[in-house]
């Protein structure tokens, strides 16, 4: 009977060890597949194929772009996308780290490309080359990419393509002049006329 008891007991063991073995290798083949489902789009995203990025989204899926826009839906994200593509038609994608994890990857990334075709967001091209990082984090469903949080510097985008002056020039020093003149006199004016209220 004791022979039987510790049998048992080793039997209960290794099926205690190898219950949890099964739902982390579950855990690992999702986020190897969350991976592989993430770096498949940055692929696309390299190639400039917005028809293939957008086989990678749910119908409703959400991009965020923190520093321009929302775009909701393949048919926003889709336009975004073909209008950076023609705008920068020699823009270069590197993916430099992906983390991915069971519902969500994060992916850092570098691109690189000359402000050279159509306009972009209203601007229109000034033969500029732009460098810019940042890091989108990726919420998957399915197999669907259903939302992006896309962090990059804006600033950094705007001095390269023209529509901020260069860091540390004479003319963003000259534009942080005006602006601090006017928030003075701003401030002045609202000082003064709480004054003549009271």
């Amino acid at each position: 009977m004791a022979e039987t008891r510790t049998i048992s007991a080793s039997k209960g063991n290794s099926a205690g060890s190898e219950a949890p073995a099964k739902p982390q290798r579950t855990r690992i083949t999702k986020r190897k597949a969350n991976e592989n489902l993430a770096r498949s789009y940055f692929e696309a995203l390299a190639r400039r194929d917005a028809d293939g990025m957008l086989e990678h989204w749910s119908d409703d899926g959400v991009v965020d772009l923190v520093p321009l826009a929302v775009l909701r839906g393949r048919a926003q994200i889709g336009a975004f996308f073909r209008e950076l593509f023609a705008a920068f038609p020699d823009l270069e994608t590197t993916v430099t780290r992906v983390a991915a994890g069971q519902n969500e990857v994060a992916v850092e990334w570098r691109m690189s490309a000359t402000f050279s075709g159509e306009p972009f967001q209203g601007v229109e091209a000034t033969g500029r080359p732009i460098e810019v990082r940042g890091i989108d984090l990726i919420e998957i469903e399915d197999g669907k990419n259903v939302s992006n949080t896309a962090y990059y510097d804006g600033m950094a985008f705007a001095r390269g393509i023209g529509l901020l002056p260069a860091q540390d020039s004479g003319a963003e020093r000259a534009v942080k002049g005006a602006v601090n003149a006017f928030t003075k006199a701003r401030r002045a004016y609202a000082d003064l006329r709480y004054r003549t209220a009271a």
